[in-house]
């Protein structure tokens, strides 16, 4: 097990200027009480890493078990209220000048328990930055943004909220859906009812995992798969017309594959080739 630690971060004026700005993390393995009354001043992440507490917020209590965290954007008021039992806890705070506009665009709830499984790279984080805080230091600048982002990108792929299925959890169960379409993404009966039987399940279900792994619906995936097929043939096979690509990337007919590719692309099929021709 990790033992105690906590590194701050030099923030020059420079630093300021970038998306993200590390501020600290550390790990506590006996969480104290705190009473933040005006809030932390950035994004504070905090996680339980075994037993359990409670985050007191002007709503009321929330309580973090094991394997569960939450965010706080800045200047949110809060306490800790610490059981009799010991509260390992693990903490990250950070800033920047996109900090809340990537969590905003990444969908990371605030104020909200977060759960992950006990296989997901969360689950060991704290040992994960301890090894890397002993061994090195250089969490500054540029550095630091991307730890932040990576964070962040884990909380988007392994997080679940409210019982519902994680990014990677609802990627996992289309999977094979994803694989059969890079080779049928072309024939004419590729539909929801399609989809709904290679995964033998409804197709209100596969519409819920595709929003729920890609915010969009089925159509709105094949319909982008489609178009990047036929990028990839007008650019590949010069030799082709664009009727022969509508056709071979399901589309109805060469009227509807320019119209669309225009308003997707705003260029038509033959501009967008030019370029690369020889």
């Amino acid at each position: 097990m990790a033992n105690d630690y906590r590194k701050f971060f030099v923030i020059t004026e420079t630093d300021r200027k970038l998306p993200l700005i590390l501020d600290t993390i550390g790990y506590e393995s006996e969480q104290q009480h705190y009473q933040r009354e005006e809030g932390y001043p950035c994004f504070h992440w905090l996680q339980t890493i075994s037993g359990s507490g409670e985050i007191i917020l002007d709503s009321g209590p929330v309580k973090l078990n094991e394997r569960q965290g939450m965010l706080l954007a800045g200047g949110v008021p809060h306490a800790y209220q610490v059981p009799d039992t010991p509260w390992s806890t693990w903490y990250l705070t950070f800033d920047g000048a996109l900090a809340a506009s990537i969590v905003h665009a990444l969908a990371i709830p605030l104020s909200t328990p977060i759960s992950w499984g006990s296989d997901t790279p969360l689950a060991s984080i704290h040992e994960y930055y301890y090894h890397k805080y002993r061994d090195s230091h250089d969490f500054t600048g540029t550095n630091g943004s991307l730890e932040i982002y990576q964070f962040l990108t884990l909380l988007k792929k392994h997080g679940i909220i409210n019982k519902s299925a994680s990014f990677s959890q609802s990627h996992e169960r289309l999977l094979p859906l994803l694989l059969e379409l890079e080779h049928s993404f072309g024939s004419a009966h590729v539909g929801l009812s399609w989809m709904a039987t290679q995964l033998g399940v409804s197709a209100q279900h596969v519409n819920t995992l595709f929003r729920r792994a890609f915010g969009l619906s089925p159509y709105q995936y094949l319909l982008q798969l489609r178009l990047q097929k036929s990028k990839e043939l007008l650019i590949a096979q010069p030799d082709l017309t664009v009727k022969q690509i509508a056709e071979a990337t399901g589309f109805l007919d060469a009227s509807h594959f320019i119209s669309t590719f225009r308003k997707a692309v705003g260029l038509t099929p033959d501009v967008f080739r030019h370029p690369y021709v020889k």
